[in-house]
């Protein structure tokens, strides 16, 4: 019988506000077994390029980053946000490992090509990206590793990467030796019926009822790539893919992706 690893991505804002990040670092910490979280960046960035003149620019919930971007979602995500994430868990009894995916060369990315969009330097992942085996020595050791969304393509540039995309990646990877459990984290209780009401739940979503809700506009911007990402990690053999409430990952009010 395979180990169960459970695997957290959270973002949006969770991370914006430091006393819902910290007790969402303190449930996770409480979390028994081999367990892995990765990080989004947050608005700190957006803000950022804000005051410096340079207008974020988004397309179905995904960034565009040019080299000016590229410098400070690196900033962001692979230093302050990861390092601030790592400390406060090393706080918390839990022996973090802050990892990009150009150490140890854990995730290399290549660029995504130019087709109806320019993404600029924006890393795109595949069935070799994820280095399995020193993540699996990683938890092995006991470590908790903690993925910002920087990654690298093995040539020296570094790309941005969704990390929704990050998380189904790595749980696809890790599935052949893990019964792999993998939650998306945000501020609001599951994927809704409608954003104003948090209570308005849908409790399981299929393949078929996605492309309903995608086409009626109830699902839309960032949570597209959340769901792709969740359908195909289930496709790859993940075990189970949540979308809950990062201070409520404890409780029964969730979405739960299924396959049928």
């Amino acid at each position: 019988m395979k180990s169960e690893l459970k695997i957290f991505k959270i973002g949006g804002g969770i991370i914006d506000h430091e006393p819902d990040l910290l007790e969402f670092l303190r449930l996770f910490s409480e979390i028994s077994g081999p367990k892995i979280l990765v990080h989004g960046g947050g608005k700190g960035a957006s803000e950022m390029m804000t005051n410096l003149g340079i207008a974020p620019r988004l397309v179905n919930g995904r960034r565009i980053t040019d080299a000016a971007t590229l410098d400070i979602v690196t900033m962001f995500y692979a230093g302050k946000t990861n390092k601030q994430i790592v400390a406060a868990l090393q706080s918390l009894g839990v022996n973090a490992l802050g990892l990009s995916g150009a150490d140890a060369d854990v995730i290399r990315a290549r660029k995504r090509p130019v087709r109806e969009v320019d993404y600029g330097f924006v890393g795109d992942l595949d069935e070799a990206s994820i280095n399995a085996s020193i993540v699996h020595q990683f938890l092995a050791l006991g470590l908790t590793p903690v993925f910002c969304p920087i990654n690298h393509d093995g040539t020296g540039q570094l790309l941005n990467t969704n990390a929704d995309t990050i998380a189904a990646s790595v749980a696809k990877a890790l599935s052949p030796q893990y019964a792999v459990e993998l939650h998306f984290c945000f501020e609001k209780n599951g994927v809704l019926t409608n954003i104003d009401d948090n209570h308005s739940v849908i409790s399981k979503i299929t393949p078929t009822t996605y492309l309903e809700l995608k086409q009626r506009g109830v699902i839309a911007d960032g949570m597209l790539p959340k769901l792709e990402n969740a359908f195909e990690a289930l496709n790859f053999g993940v075990k189970r893919v949540i979308v809950q409430h990062a201070l409520r990952i404890n409780g029964t009010l969730k979405t739960e992706l299924c396959l049928s």
